[in-house]
């Protein structure tokens, strides 16, 4: 999901952008790029550029704001889980009646260490009696 944080003032073009590459198969691709040039994100263009996209296709995209509704969604949705930075997981089952309805069993907070969510989903298997 996205979360793009309000400390970075172009997070939510970055979220848009990695859509928007999405659109030409290279989401991966345009979020780690991103992620790793952190400090330079704007111009887009460039990163598009970099990793072979059509160009006027992305910025069409970009200036459409095709998937900005899609960015606050969920945005919303992580915040009304209690999301308040990223990294953050929620780990969770489907219900028995309808696999489409997810339910949380437990709430991981930043970036942990195996061990920790191996705990957790440990835990969450022996409530399942598993």
């Amino acid at each position: 999901m996205d979360m793009p944080l309000s400390i970075h003032k172009d997070a939510f073009r970055a979220a848009e952008a990695t859509h928007c590459a999405e659109d030409q198969g290279k989401f991966w691709e345009m979020h780690d790029r991103l992620f790793a040039n952190q400090r330079a994100i704007e111009p887009l263009k460039g990163h598009a550029e970099a990793l072979g996209l059509d160009v006027v296709a992305f910025e069409s995209c970009m200036s459409s704001g095709k998937h900005a509704e899609a960015v606050r969604k969920d945005t919303a949705q992580a915040e009304k889980a209690g999301v308040t930075g990223t990294p953050s997981f929620v780990l969770g089952r489907t219900e028995s009646g309808d696999p489409a309805k997810v339910r949380g069993i437990s709430f991981i907070r930043g970036a942990r260490q195996f061990a920790d969510f191996k705990a957790e989903i440990d835990k969450a298997l022996g409530e399942l009696g598993k």
